[in-house]
């Protein structure tokens, strides 16, 4: 496993010289979230997924968290692989990571694909979730897991997939108590800086989620959509936050099309 010069852990995967696709995992998780999707792309896309900082095998955020951290963490670890522009595609976190760094770096970012990511939150709906920041604050990742677990995926997947659902957790709860609340406090307070962007996204944009992901729902989705030209949204029916764990094909096969579709080019 390779280690950045910033202490980034990250795995490459497919032809060396094919177009570059980099997966960006969620709150709470870590790159072995994308072994569903990568067997998907790996024939025809070089596949960079990292752990964030705070994540994984990765350092600690070496400053306050914060969508701008993450978008230069991305960058270095373009530059340290030596890969000049890619399609960013990002989950949850990782969604608002993606509109961050196209924000920041639009040369270097050939398309985004967005799942599962917020928008806009009602005022109840950004109540619940910095109640569940503090929960986290005072008792770690521990306290909010099977809640989340619960939206994450549909009772009888769950009720269905016990050991899926242990490893899940097992990822959420090794997250360190002191930089676990500080990180989730970015999902919930960075929406603002993404959202109707002064110098809006024009590339090529994927967008979806699942029809019972409750805090990352339709409405978001399309609304994520409408603001980059010419974006596609997706609803995935049936299906809740993790659809790329619960039900892998429903994810991959629009995410690989979509991909296909777009213009050839090696990357590097």
């Amino acid at each position: 496993m390779p280690i950045a010069p910033d202490g980034s852990a990250y795995e490459l995967a497919g032809p060396e010289h094919a177009p570059c696709v980099v997966l960006i995992h969620g709150l709470g998780l870590n790159r072995a979230c994308w072994q569903w999707t990568i067997p998907a792309l790996a024939d025809g896309y070089r596949v960079l997924s990292y752990d964030l900082y705070g994540h994984g095998d990765s350092v600690d955020p070496p400053e306050a968290p914060s969508l701008s951290l993450f978008s230069r963490q991305l960058r270095n670890l373009l530059d340290n692989c030596g890969i000049v522009d890619a399609v960013i595609a990002g989950f949850s976190l990782g969604g608002m990571i993606a509109r961050r760094f196209a924000q920041d770096l639009p040369d270097r970012a050939r398309a985004l694909v967005i799942l599962h990511s917020p928008h806009q939150r009602s005022a109840e709906a950004q109540a619940a979730i910095l109640a569940r920041v503090e929960q986290a604050r005072d008792q770690g990742p521990a306290a909010t897991v099977d809640a989340a677990l619960e939206r994450w995926f549909t009772e009888d997947f769950r009720q269905a997939n016990p050991a899926m659902m242990d490893t899940v957790r097992g990822w959420v709860t090794a997250n360190r108590k002191e930089v676990y609340h500080r990180i989730y406090r970015v999902l919930a307070d960075g929406i603002d800086e993404i959202t109707a962007p002064v110098s809006p996204l024009s590339c090529p944009a994927l967008v979806i989620t699942g029809d019972e992901d409750f805090g990352n729902g339709p409405e978001m989705t399309r609304a994520i959509a409408a603001e980059i030209k010419g974006a596609q949204a997706l609803v995935l029916p049936g299906l809740r936050h993790m659809a790329l764990a619960q039900d892998p094909a429903a994810v991959n096969k629009p995410l690989r099309r979509f991909l296909d579709g777009l213009p050839r080019g090696a990357t590097g």
